[in-house]
């Protein structure tokens, strides 16, 4: 049950990343596949992340009981805490429903109305046509979505800080600003390009897989959010216990 899937996953990817005939019908695919993933996700990144800052500001404040522990703290923990693991990993889970699903949900149409035999037949290398633009534009714009989750979370928990009055203005800033390792930051990185990674060839794995019908096509798009979702923590273990 897992070796047979398994070794399919990675045949599939050795067909992906086989050398292509045109770079040229691969760019144009790569720049619509980074507007639909980067572009058409900015909105829910951006709203996930201010709320998830500003919980974590207002949840941090209401667990400093001691006076001996200075407010500046506050600062300093929704910094780490929205660099190494809130916006990469909340990021990821939420972009596994939204942008996997629709990876997986086209190119499962596309197999169940036999497009993908047809590409086939006219000797086009499917997987690499259809799966490696979508790659590609993942490890490039999740990364970035990433980085703007990052800022937004920081401002998010900067104005619930200030409106709730939880801590000061000033008092936030110093904490942000205080002991800052930039190795988190690497950290983080390096989980958005392989959640990216996972999102992507995972969904597309699904997508690439489905026989039947309509029914199957969402049946794989559950498969392939659910199976990320988890591959995705699995991978943030693996990550945190090896870097840091």
């Amino acid at each position: 049950m897992i070796f047979h899937p398994l070794g399919r996953y990675i045949l599939l990817l050795k067909a992906v990343f086989r050398r292509p005939e045109k770079w040229n019908i691969y760019r144009r695919e790569i720049f619509h596949e980074m507007n639909s993933i980067g572009v058409g996700s900015l909105g829910i990144i951006a709203i996930i992340s201010v709320f998830l800052g500003a919980v974590t500001t207002v949840q941090t404040a209401f667990q400093l009981v001691s006076d001996l522990i200075p407010k500046s703290v506050i600062g300093g923990i929704v910094r780490d805490s929205s660099i190494l693991e809130l916006s990469p990993t909340i990021s990821a889970i939420v972009l596994a429903g939204k942008v996997g699903s629709s990876v997986s949900s086209q190119i499962g149409t596309m197999r169940v109305t036999e497009q993908i035999d047809a590409l086939e037949i006219m000797g086009i290398n499917s997987p690499g046509y259809l799966i490696l633009p979508k790659i590609i534009a993942g490890i490039v714009t999740i990364p970035m979505l990433v980085i703007i989750s990052i800022g937004l979370s920081i401002i998010g928990g900067y104005l619930a800080g200030t409106a709730s009055g939880a801590v000061t203005a000033q008092d936030f800033i110093t904490g942000l600003t205080t002991d800052f390792n930039p190795f988190t930051f690497t950290v983080s990185m390096v989980k958005a390009v392989i959640f990216a990674f996972i999102i992507t060839s995972v969904s597309a794995y699904q997508g690439f897989y489905t026989s039947g019908g309509a029914l199957e096509v969402g049946q794989s798009s559950t498969k392939a959010v659910v199976i990320s979702c988890i591959a995705i923590l699995f991978s943030d273990y693996v990550i945190a216990q090896l870097l840091l």
